[in-house]
């Protein structure tokens, strides 16, 4: 008798965000199995944010189906289903309250709360305390958020967003204001963390394919609130996908085993040089 392939992790089909007389997001349609991990790429104003608002229920569809975790939106409590998804954006940073340490900001994840109110037991703080040491950040327990580093609250706020146990990870630009030794430190913290046991699968958002690290097997390209590509990261991560995302000739190339991304030269016959990814 033959199995039943695994549901995907997500599932959007013609998810489509129309606000006034614009389109954020059109017809956009794309499956995120178990065990794959994605970048999603593009441009500025390109959807990105937007499909992550959507697909986090803080965005409501126009038209088309998410299913996330096996529950359809619109027939379950997405407030409920935002604990199994955890979210690292600059965005909540602001909500953190300065003197609040950092364990209780990760403990606030089990809660998921800002500026935590909630009763705290020695087990939160005990689970809190792993996380912490999971993320490399054990030494920064007590230490207040006022007093961290760019690099170290992004570690914080992975350990808070582990802290609820989820089965998806979105890190919403978490390189974004690091200097390049702490980018390089993260990313390579990112893939140590990716490759353990139970990890949760990842979506990274950014626009700097550089931060694709090997550890990231799939590709969301978008231009304009459309796909231009999906996929495998070899075939999706191209430079004539990336030239169409941007709107202008790139060149894509791989250093040392990580990719760089440069404006092309035109050829003689006006195409731009391609190189392969």
């Amino acid at each position: 008798m033959p199995t039943r392939a695994p549901k995907p992790l997500l599932e959007i089909r013609g998810l489509t965000v129309n606000r006034g007389r614009g389109t954020l997001l059109d017809a956009v349609d794309w499956s995120v199995a178990a065990g794959e991990n994605w970048v999603i790429l593009g441009p500025n104003g390109c959807g990105k944010t937007s499909l992550l608002r959507a697909l986090t229920g803080y965005l409501t569809p126009s038209a088309g189906a998410i299913t996330l975790l096996g529950h359809r939106y619109g027939r379950s409590d997405w407030r409920e289903l935002r604990r199994k998804v955890g979210l690292v954006t600059s965005a909540l940073q602001a909500s953190i309250p300065p003197g609040e340490t950092a364990c209780e900001t990760v403990i606030s994840g089990k809660f998921a709360q800002l500026d935590l109110w909630a009763r705290v037991t020695r087990t939160d703080r005990a689970a809190a305390l792993r996380w912490l040491r999971f993320t490399g950040a054990a030494a920064l327990a007590d230490r207040p958020w006022l007093f961290l580093s760019q690099g170290e609250r992004q570690r914080v706020l992975i350990a808070r967003a582990l802290m609820a146990r989820p089965r998806l990870l979105i890190l919403d630009e978490p390189c974004a204001g690091l200097d390049p030794v702490a980018r390089e430190e993260f990313l390579r913290f990112l893939t140590a963390s990716a490759r353990k046991r139970g990890a949760p699968a990842l979506m990274l958002v950014t626009h700097h394919v550089e931060e694709i690290t090997p550890v990231f097997t799939h590709a969301l390209v978008l231009r304009a609130g459309r796909v231009v590509a999906a996929g495998a990261c070899r075939t999706a991560v191209t430079s004539r996908n990336l030239a169409r995302a941007f709107g202008t000739p790139l060149q894509l190339r791989k250093i040392q085993g990580r990719l760089q991304l440069r404006l092309s030269r035109r050829s003689p016959g006006g195409r731009p040089k391609e190189f392969v990814s």
